[in-house]
């Protein structure tokens, strides 16, 4: 993540001359405990849909979150103005939630830590490079994917300052300038339609091409293929090929199960389970919110901790929840050092072709739209965007074609990792196979 440094560069004094007075408030109000964090927001947003440019908008937004505890109660909301009348009034509300609301010794804010300021990415918006980005990519599609509709392509500047205190003195300043890039497209051939893809990535710079970066002109050239699907021949238990796009979508529910809300109610199929293979042995996951390599990480926690980089499986051994600073107290388990989130996978050994040619029979997932899974982590959705591969070579597009199996076996069933990785800003992952997954 280029440029996080330990710095005072980051002008954020009117974040935290406001941070600061709200908490006043609260404590004013009668609570023991209390927090407050105050975000100020800016985006410049260039858009355009269907080949034409046809938005250029800038944004300014202020978020303050409030927090407060009395009697081993608490309360919490955000409201989005900053003149005293909408202080009062939310103060007030967060008193009168408070009373109401059950007590729980559990509930805590962050104790006292050395006052820090942060700054990273970039400052300022280059609204030239913005504007040649967009153009050079309507004409690079035009030219090369006459087929493609591209149905909106943007790129935003985001950037956020944002200032934490708490009454145990707890003050944490945080600025942060990167751009999202951000595209959706469809292609049409005739009366035939391919499905609708969604991607995009975080960057600090506008050098290269949007077609060059991430794995944007894969996706697009697929797009154009998906236009002539087929059904898969029959119904199979075999392998499947999980992209980057759509790993987390399954990583993503062991990371759910070892955070506050299931561990807290016991429902975790994980608990317990620390220092134990939860995985294959083939998957290292670390959660890096300060990582060099990754642009939109971040510094403090949710609940007011400075943030360090954590590995959450270690060769499939599960070495940390994800449990905040409430979890952690009502479990007795140790709280994270982070809050999850910008997950690098380590690459494996195998090359993505090398992976294609070990499958018999299987499926290339790109995209996958399900239910969410039930407590033993059976799931069942549909493959989109998505191939039929065959005795070692990809077939065809496949029409929507419905997967299943049951993702603590998913997990545990992985048998190669790419020695490729994608990186979209915000995580970097390989390409992973697993077996024993249904398709119909």
């Amino acid at each position: 993540m280029t440029d996080l440094t330990h710095t005072d560069s980051a002008s954020t004094d009117q974040e935290k001359s406001l941070a600061h007075k709200v908490l006043v408030k609260i404590l004013g109000q009668g609570f023991d405990r209390a927090a407050a964090r105050v975000s100020a927001d800016e985006l410049h947003e260039l858009q355009a849909e269907n080949g034409e440019i046809n938005l250029l908008r800038t944004n300014f937004e202020t978020e303050i979150g409030l927090v407060g505890i009395a009697d081993s109660k608490r309360a919490s909301l955000s409201i989005n103005q900053v003149d005293d009348a909408a202080l009062d009034t939310a103060v007030s509300d967060l008193q009168g939630m408070a009373a109401g609301s059950q007590q729980d010794p559990a509930f805590d804010i962050a104790p006292a830590q050395p006052a820090a300021t942060f700054h990273g990415g970039i400052d300022e918006p280059d609204y030239d490079a913005m504007y040649d980005r967009i153009e050079d990519l309507q004409r690079y599609v035009s030219a090369t994917y006459p087929t493609l509709n591209l149905r909106s392509s943007g790129i935003t500047y985001f950037k956020r300052r944002s200032c934490f205190v708490n009454s145990n003195g707890v003050e944490f300043l945080t600025s942060r300038g990167l751009y999202q890039v951000s595209i959706s497209f469809s292609s049409k051939l005739g009366s035939k339609t391919s499905s609708m893809m969604y991607t995009g990535y975080n960057t600090l710079e506008l050098d290269t091409p949007i077609q060059q970066s991430s794995n944007i002109d894969l996706l697009m050239r697929q797009s154009t293929e998906q236009v002539e699907t087929q059904h898969i021949p029959e119904k199979f238990v075999g392998d499947m090929v999980i992209t980057p796009d759509c790993l987390m979508t399954f990583v993503g529910f062991l990371t759910a199960r070892i955070s506050d809300g299931p561990l807290v109610s016991g429902t975790s199929m994980y608990k317990g389970k620390l220092n134990e293979h939860v995985t294959s042995a083939l998957l290292t996951l670390h959660s890096k919110p300060l990582s060099d390599e990754l642009c939109g990480g971040y510094w403090v926690t949710g609940d007011g901790y400075q943030a360090a980089d954590s590995t959450v499986i270690d060769k499939g051994v599960l070495k940390t929840y994800l449990l905040g600073l409430y979890g952690a107290n009502k479990t007795g388990l140790p709280r994270a050092i982070n809050s999850g989130g910008s997950y690098i996978a380590e690459p494996g050994s195998s090359t993505f072709d090398e992976m294609v040619a070990g499958v018999k029979e299987g499926i290339l997932i790109t995209r996958f739209s399900g239910g969410r899974p039930n407590d033993r982590g059976d799931f069942s959705g549909i493959a989109k965007n998505s191939y039929y591969i065959l005795d070692g070579k990809v077939q065809f597009p496949i029409k929507e074609t419905t997967v299943s199996g049951n993702m603590v076996d998913l997990l545990n069933s992985i048998d190669a990792v790419s020695t490729e990785r994608l990186n979209t800003g915000s995580s970097l992952l390989p390409w992973v196979r697993v077996t024993g997954v249904t398709a119909s």
